[in-house]
C-alpha cells in the first residue's frame, strides 16, 4: 500500500515512538519525495530503505526520525553527519540545527546531494568528499554526531570530536546482516552507552571501519 506523507508521519514515526514535535515538522518540511530516485517515487512516503546507484540506500522513515530524535536536537547545535547519501538525513539535520556538516566517500553520491540540497535553498549545510569513519577533523568539535552506514564498532576518532561536554553520537553496531543503534553520550567528560534496538544499514567502508 502506498502511503502519504500524513500517514508516513503518524504511523511510521509518532505510533512507533518519534514524538518529538520539532522531529516530526521537520519530515513535514523535508519532502522525501525529492530525495528518492524517480523509479521508487511511488515509495516514497513507505517506511522501507529505498536502493540509491552504488549500492546504497536512503534510509527508512522510521530509522531516519528515530536517530534524529535520539541527537535531542534544540537548534543551535554543530553536527556532523557520515554518509551524506541521499541528502535527506542531512537535509532533516539542516532543519533542526545550526550548521551540519556531512561527509560522503563516493563522488557521484556527494555531488548530487549537494546539488540537490542546494537547489532546495539549504546554505547550512557543508560537504566533503572523504572518509567518514574518521570524521571532519578541521570543525570539531561537535554537539552532535550521526552516522548513516554500520560499522563493527564505534569509530573513537569520531568520539573524540564530539563535544566532551554535552556531545551525542548516534551510530548502528554491529556485523553487516544486523546491527544494533547504538547512542554515545558524552557529559563532562563522562562517557555513557545506551542501545536504541535492531537495525540494518549498508557497511560503513573506511579506516575505521569496514574495510570492503
Amino acid at each position: 500500500m502506498t502511503e502519504t506523507l500524513d500517514d508516513m508521519i503518524r504511523f511510521d514515526l509518532h505510533d512507533r515512538g518519534v514524538r518529538d514535535e520539532r522531529v516530526l515538522d521537520a519530515f513535514r518540511r523535508v519532502d522525501r519525495k525529492k530525495f528518492v530516485p524517480a523509479m521508487a517515487l511511488d515509495d516514497a512516503y513507505n517506511d522501507r530503505a529505498l536502493i540509491l546507484s552504488h549500492g546504497q540506500t536512503i534510509s527508512q522513515p522510521y530509522m531516519v526520525g528515530l536517530m534524529t530524535q535520539a541527537l535531542a536536537l534544540k537548534g543551535g547545535e554543530k553536527v556532523l553527519e557520515v554518509g551524506t547519501g541521499s541528502g535527506f538525513q542531512a537535509a532533516i539535520l539542516a532543519t533542526l540545527a545550526k550548521e551540519v556538516y556531512t561527509v560522503e566517500r563516493i563522488e557521484y553520491l556527494a555531488t548530487t546531494a549537494e546539488d540537490r540540497l542546494l537547489d532546495l535553498g539549504f546554505k547550512n549545510i557543508h560537504f566533503k568528499l572523504g572518509d567518514g569513519s574518521l570524521g571532519w577533523p578541521e570543525h570539531a568539535p561537535y554537539d552532535r554526531i550521526i552516522v548513516t552506514a554500520a560499522a563493527p564498532k564505534i569509530s573513537e576518532t569520531l568520539v573524540k570530536q564530539l563535544n566532551p561536554s554535552s556531545g551525542i553520537l548516534a551510530a548502528p553496531v554491529g556485523p553487516p546482516d544486523c546491527q544494533e543503534l547504538i547512542v554515545v553520550t558524552l557529559k563532562d567528560k563522562k562517557r555513557s552507552e545506551k542501545a536504541l534496538g535492531p537495525c540494518v544499514f549498508v557497511k560503513l567502508i573506511g579506516n575505521e571501519a569496514y574495510q570492503g
